[in-house]
């Protein structure tokens, strides 16, 4: 890029003119890059995108951002400790740099230090059980202490549990929205202890609340900042699905933990492994994979996508200004015959019905339900991820038993029962 400065970082003005370019309608990664090739840099694109858009599409115009709406975007954000990195800042992910889509600018909150570590991202179900919990729990503090830097979405279930076992080793937590808006709100004080040792990073404006279609775009970056992607829990219908995708779209290595045939929580993981992805029962299984694997994953064409898929829709709403071949990201795809089948685009809102609502504001039998499932879990380890005391549990898990909810298949192990 022409328009670094010597450190690789951008000048402030340079900073407001990427920013102009790629908050403006219609500008995504691809055309960011085609137009600041084309002509040398953002401000002269800026110049030249009214004539450009009159000659492309026919007399519609497109919204460009002003100046001054971009430098209320920046003051706002370094009032709440964010800044903002090029792609060329020595600063940005290296992985992340690489992806075809990757953001131009980022804005970042923490300790940017962690983008040099190698980074495994951890992924799964909003609505875990306890043994997905306990187990990604284990996989996160075991790859923290093989020194890679957990990666995940910031979302209920896995996402919080990975990132709350490594918040003092550093973590990466990637947002569907801005700095201000993290998703769910009840996780922005996560986010303010991630960013204490780690590093919370979104391509969106700071202002900017999450849509639908922004979950997968944050799905997309965090499979690109990291060598690999583990999915620990995840249904048929789960964005979770979309992240290997895209980290076997990338390149990377994807990893997914076996669960019960019996639970609906594991059927995509399990899905994964019927296809071909890396199996993970423990931290070591990554770790040792990784160690002997060059930096990108020989494995290609792990999910069957040879059908056209049912419904495609693209991550951005570009305009291709030079008539390049359209390219065409995955939203949300109807293939049948492997793991990405009946995925559905509602899954990617982070407020549909399939999401779970936080454990303070459930019953405690309906939350002792919700984390349990046909794999044994001690009582002990459920009483510490539900975060009830034991007596509640203990009473709860007595009115299950009674009425046939719950069996314990061991002295201190209890499992749901199926057979209702």
């Amino acid at each position: 890029m022409s328009e670094a400065t010597p450190g690789g970082r951008l000048e402030d003005e340079q900073l407001v003119d990427w920013l102009r370019l790629i908050r403006s309608e219609n500008i995504g990664p691809r055309t960011f890059r085609q137009l600041i090739n084309r002509y040398g840099g953002a401000r002269q694109a800026l110049e030249a995108l009214p004539e450009l858009v009159a000659k492309t599409l026919r007399g519609r115009v497109i919204r460009l951002v002003d100046r001054d709406e971009v430098l209320r975007e920046i003051a706002a954000a370094h009032a709440r400790g964010v800044r903002f990195i090029a792609s060329i800042d020595p600063d940005y992910p290296p992985l992340l740099r690489e992806i075809a889509d990757a953001p131009p600018i980022l804005a970042i909150r923490g300790n940017a230090t962690v983008t040099r570590r190698d980074a495994v991202a951890i992924v799964g179900s909003r609505n875990a059980s306890a043994v997905g919990l306990a187990f990604a729990e284990r996989l996160a503090r075991g790859l923290s202490g093989a020194n890679y830097v957990i990666v995940s979405g910031l979302a209920r279930g896995i996402d919080a549990v990975t990132h709350r076992a490594t918040l003092m080793t550093g973590t990466i937590a990637v947002l569907a929205g801005g700095h201000a808006r993290p998703y769910p709100p009840e996780h922005e004080k996560l986010a303010d202890d991630i960013a204490e040792h780690g590093l919370v990073i979104s391509e969106m404006p700071f202002d900017w609340e999450p849509r639908g279609r922004d979950f997968p775009r944050r799905n997309r970056l965090i499979a690109g900042v990291s060598r690999a992607t583990v999915v620990v829990e995840a249904a048929r219908r789960s964005g979770s699905l979309i992240t290997a995708k895209f980290a076997n779209d990338q390149g990377r290595e994807v990893f997914a933990v076996p669960g019960s045939p019996l639970d609906p929580r594991a059927e995509g993981a399990n899905d994964l492994l019927r296809q071909g992805a890396n199996m993970c029962t423990r931290a070591e299984d990554v770790i040792e994979l990784l160690a002997g694997a060059s930096r990108f994953s020989s494995q290609k064409d792990l999910f069957d996508v040879s059908e056209a898929a049912e419904k495609i829709e693209p991550l951005f709403d570009e305009i291709d200004f030079f008539a390049a071949p359209p390219v065409a990201f995955v939203h949300a795809t109807k293939v049948s015959g492997n793991a990405f089948a009946n995925i559905e685009k509602t899954d990617f809102t982070g407020d549909r019905r399939s999401q779970t609502t936080p454990s303070t504001e459930r019953d405690p039998s309906g939350l002792i339900i919700s984390l349990l499932g046909p794999a044994p879990i001690t009582v002990n380890e459920l009483v510490r991820v539900s975060g009830l005391s034991a007596q509640v549990v203990h009473g709860v898990l007595v009115e299950l038993e009674i009425v046939g909810r719950v069996e314990r298949p061991g002295v201190d192990l209890v499992s749901l029962v199926y057979n209702q």
